[in-house]
């Protein structure tokens, strides 16, 4: 062990390295779709496994509702009111 180098020092990087290694190895698993062990199952070999029985496929996301738009009417003086408003911003008058 190098006299300058502190205990602290040493654990620092020992899990610096533990991190990075954990996080390699999750990302590798990541990257090629590898579930635990709970997620897939072997395929029987009395079927052909499908791209749904290897694991390959990701879950859909389920669309997002939008609720109804609410609308109010106008009375003719607000429409006026806000053609007004447009054309001012328009630069038209």
């Amino acid at each position: 062990m190098p006299q300058h180098v502190s205990v602290m020092q040493q654990v620092g990087v020992a899990a610096l390295v533990t991190a990075a290694v954990a996080w390699a190895v999750g990302l590798a698993r990541g990257s090629r779709g590898v579930r635990g062990a709970r997620g897939a199952e072997p395929a029987s070999p009395r079927t052909a496994p499908t791209l749904a029985s290897v694991g390959t496929r990701r879950p859909r996301i389920p669309r997002q509702s939008v609720p109804a738009s609410e609308s109010v009417e106008l009375t003719p003086a607000e429409r006026a009111a806000f053609a007004g408003l447009v054309q001012r911003l328009e630069g038209r008058g």
